[in-house]
Parts: C-alpha cells; structure tokens; sequence
C-alpha cells in the first residue's frame, strides 16, 4: 500500500481561526482619533485585515504622511495590547465555532502537518497560542514581523521550506484575496473561509477553489482536493 504524501495546511488567523473583529476596530479608532482623522467605515477597517500593519494604515489613509503612519500603528498596536490585557485574548479573539475541532481533526492524520501565515507580529500570535492551547498543532509560523505584508507569497515559500513540502501538497486556508492571491503568487492551492472579514462574493472572483461556511466542511473539502491530485 502506497502511502500517502506529506500535506501542509496554513492557516490564515483573524478572520479565519478566530474573531478579532472588535479589539481591531477598537485598536483603530484609537489610532485615528489621536491622528485627528476620522475612521473609515466598519467594513472598510475590516478589509484591510490581514496585510500586514503598515501596510494596513497607510492603505486606510493614504492622505497622511509616512511619519504620521509610523505613529498610528504605534498608536494602534498600544491600544491592541491594552485591550487584550483588560479581557485575554481567549475572550477578545475568540475562536470561531469548528475551529478547535477542525484543527485536532486535521493534527491527527500523520499525513498532515499544520501552519499559520498570519499578518499579525510574533508577540502576537503567541499570546493567541497561548490563550487557546493552539502552539502544540502547528510546526511552521510565518508572521508579519519577518515577511513582506500579503499577497507576497514570502510566508508561504518560508513554510514550504521548512516542512519539506512541496507547493503541489500544500494549501492556504483563509478568509481574504489577500490570502488567496498570496496562495496564488507561491504557486499552491486556495480555500476561502466564508465567515471572516471579505465578502465571499470577493473571495469567489480569485484563484480560491472552494469557498466554505462552516469548519465542518474544510476536511471534506481538502480531501478532495487530494483526491483529485493524486
């Protein structure tokens, strides 16, 4: 019998794992109140999440100065910090429903190894992983602070080097174009999550072969995937 090849499933994190929707949108405000400039609208906020930091604030108010930038992610990543610590993060980023289920389900197939590519900093995503028990199921991490923001397919290409997986085994998991343009850009396969931060109307228009609603339907749907592959 012919076993089966080694698989990489990466995750994308807020908006996919967990909901972080209301510590961002809190972080934000706070960020633009003390630039003296208005806060664009919910959705607006919303759709840059995912790119990294700096990426993300000048993208939201490309009429400010470069200088003015570099504060309000400051500005932002203190006040993202200060509500954290006033709630935990378990509690003001919970996981969505199926996350944790999915994630032991897909752990214990020894043919699947598990990651993050996240544009969120590695601080961060510790204290997540922390919070929720989750540093145990994936072995490659790829964050903001050593890659270019997404759609570069850098996070993608330094997990794939770390595993040993090559980019035919492997697929991104998320719920943004940024996610599945990044996917696109590294040459590996894409699925959209339907319950995060992009419509799925925008995540039908990119490269994503399926997009889903529920965590219930990711296994199925990888398999497949891997069937059709194989």
């Amino acid at each position: 019998m012919t076993l089966p090849p080694l698989r990489l499933v990466i995750f994308d994190v807020d908006g996919t794992l967990v909901d972080s929707q209301a510590d961002i949108l809190a972080a934000m405000g706070h960020a633009f109140s003390l630039a003296g400039h208005p806060l664009p609208p919910r959705a607006t906020v919303l759709s840059i999440v995912g790119l990294s930091l700096d990426v993300a604030v000048a993208r939201l108010a490309p009429e400010l100065d470069a200088a003015l930038h570099a504060r309000m992610v400051d500005w932002y990543k203190e006040a993202y910090i200060a509500l954290r610590a006033q709630t935990g993060a378990a509690q003001s980023s919970p996981l969505y429903p199926g996350a944790l289920a999915a994630i032991e389900a897909l752990h214990a197939r020894p043919e699947i190894l598990l990651g993050v590519a996240t544009g969120k900093s590695l601080r961060g995503l510790d204290k997540l992983f922390e919070a929720h028990d989750l540093g145990r199921y994936f072995v490659t991490r790829q964050v903001s602070d050593h890659h270019p923001s997404k759609p570069h397919p850098s996070m993608i290409a330094a997990a794939l080097s770390e595993t040993g997986i090559a980019p035919g085994n492997a697929v991104m998991i998320g719920d943004t174009s940024y996610d599945m343009d990044m996917a696109q850009a590294a040459g590996i396969a894409a699925i959209g999550v339907g319950w995060g931060y992009h419509p799925r109307e925008t995540l039908a228009r990119t490269a994503a072969l399926d997009v889903i609603d529920d965590f219930s339907q990711l296994t199925p749907c990888l398999d497949l995937l891997w069937e059709k592959a194989s």
